[in-house]
Formats: C-alpha cells, structure tokens, sequence
C-alpha cells in the first residue's frame, strides 16, 4: 500500500502585524503584512485501493478540514475543531464519494493523541465494500429526460418552501447555482451526461451533484457530498416505493425502471 498526500490552501485574508494595526493599507511595508487562512484542507490518496463503478475506477481517499471562520477565535482557546472523511475518489472527474459512517463533521479534541484516536476510530467504522455496494447500485437505476427535469425542479423549489414543510421533507443542501450547473452538465458533461434516448442513471446523477458540488467553500463541501450520496440513495428508494424522498418525484409518470 502506498499513499499520496497533498494540503491546499483556501480563503487568505490579508492582515497586519500589531505594530502596523494604525496605518492605512497604502502604507503598510511588507514586512508588516500577514495572510491569515481561514479555511485548510488536506487530501491523502490510497491508489493502491481502487474500485470499478460505471466504468470509472475509483480509489480510496481521506482527509479533513480545518475552519477557522466557524470558531470565535477572540473566546477563551478550548477544543480545536476539525472535520474528518474516508471513502473513494472517482479518478476520471476527481468527484469525491463520501458516505455516512465515513465522515465526522466535528471532531473536538485538545490533543494530538485525542486527534489520532477519534481519526483512527473513523477509519475502523467505515464499512467501504457496502458503500461501494450502495454506490454500484445507482447503475441500476435509471431517470427519463422529464423524470429527471422534475427531480431538478422540485429541488430548486424545495429551498424556497415554507419552513415547516421543508422540516418534513429529508435535507437538501444545494443551492440554485449549483443546480443550475447540474442542469446543463445533464446535456453537456462528456463523462456522465444522458445518453442519446435523454435516459441517465443515478450514478451519473450523483456524479452530476459531487461535480457541481466543486464549487462549494470547503467548509460546507463535505457536508454537501454526503448530502448528494444521501439525496441519490434516497432517490433510488423512491423508485422502490419508499415514501421519504417521493416528494422530489411527485407527479412523474411511473415509469422509472430498474436495468
């Protein structure tokens, strides 16, 4: 096994040193200049661990992220926050594929060892052959040009739903930008757009989502890829009958079918 790791950088806010706090910005020399990093993300790639999906190759990947900006860094110092993911990167987009039991998305800790501890507890819960198993079971399943039109709908109206029914509905995380680009890589995207019938299957639906969901600041990013696993999964069961999710299909012909 060999691994492959990478830290990137995001959101610098330009700062200055405490003797400089009285000048104007113009003024400023640069050795009293600062960059302050408000959100930090770090990536280790397991390319020894792959999988097939759809025709993509997927290989295992972990990571985390550190947010500064969703701390009060002026209270008293406490835990340090992190967040903390294992599960697959597809290879052929870098679209990411988070699960449920691969993700924490606050890790407090004081420590180094208490950081170790609750990553490797992490590590030792994720069940990936069933996440890969759910993941293979989007191939299965298959949406219609107007099935899937109405599934995009109903999501673009769902954030603009009265409070109290929203609550009744299961969470959806994305915004209209995002879906807006989810629209057009339905006809565009050369790797998981719809086929020449106007068919496409909820594998490449998902990847439509982690595709779009690219565009989110890193500290929301993860919570969203798991909601985009959540939201597919939870589509495939409105297929079978489950009520939960028949909201976003509500008034489709049913005509949806398993390959």
């Amino acid at each position: 096994m060999y691994f492959v790791g990478r830290w990137c950088t995001f959101i610098g806010i330009y700062r200055r040193t405490p003797d400089a706090i009285h000048k104007s910005a113009k003024e400023l020399l640069e050795h009293e200049k600062t960059q302050y990093f408000e959100r930090m993300a770090f990536i280790i790639k397991i390319p020894s661990i792959t999988a097939n999906i759809g025709g993509n190759t997927l290989s295992l990947t972990l990571g985390g992220v550190r947010a500064y900006n969703q701390e009060n860094l002026y209270n008293k110092k406490s835990f340090e926050k992190f967040k903390f993911f294992i599960g697959f990167q597809n290879l052929v987009c870098c679209n990411l594929c988070v699960s449920t039991d691969g993700f924490l998305s606050e890790i407090k800790v004081s420590s180094y060892e208490e950081l170790y501890a609750r990553i490797l507890e992490v590590m030792q819960n994720y069940k990936a052959e069933k996440h890969l198993e759910l993941m293979r079971n989007f191939t299965n399943y298959s949406l219609s040009e107007h099935q899937f039109a109405q599934l995009i709908g109903k999501s673009r109206l769902y954030n603009h739903l009265p409070k109290s029914q929203r609550l009744e509905l299961p969470e959806m995380t994305f915004n209209d930008g995002q879906f807006n680009t989810i629209a057009r890589d339905y006809y565009q995207d050369e790797s998981f757009c719809k086929d020449e019938y106007g068919n496409i299957n909820l594998w490449n639906v998902y990847n439509l989502f982690t595709q779009a969901n690219k565009s989110s600041y890193i500290d929301t990013f993860l919570e969203r890829n798991l909601n985009a696993f959540e939201f597919n999964q939870g589509i495939c069961n409105a297929i079978n009958g489950d009520d939960n999710y028949q909201w976003f299909l509500e008034g489709v012909p049913p005509t949806v079918s398993q390959n």
